[in-house]
């Protein structure tokens, strides 16, 4: 019942109710720590993708070219750069180019 604390209606204080939205929550949360692994990953694609087209390259260009030459920053980082600092992602593509 603790963890229905919070829950709307019967879900909050009849024990089966309680119980089954309890579990299916706990099997959402289970699930979605995955799922939000992945949406982070698209974001991040998107927003270098969006970057690298201003630079006139697309995206799986810009990746290729990266990984061939040595440079290892993830999508997360190169993300960051491309939203926040675009003059240093500005130094990444000419770096790559």
């Amino acid at each position: 019942m603790k963890l229905a604390k919070g829950y709307f209606g019967r879900r909050k204080n009849v024990w089966t109710v309680a119980k089954n939205a309890v579990e299916k929550g706990l099997l959402y949360s289970y699930r979605d720590r995955k799922t939000k692994k992945r949406n982070f990953r698209s974001l991040w694609i998107q927003r270098i993708n969006a970057g690298a087209r201003e630079h006139g390259m697309s995206y799986s260009a810009f990746m290729g070219k990266m990984n061939s030459s040595g440079i290892e920053l993830n999508r997360k980082v190169l993300a960051d750069l491309a939203m926040n600092h675009p003059e240093a992602f500005k130094a990444v593509v000419n770096k790559v180019k």
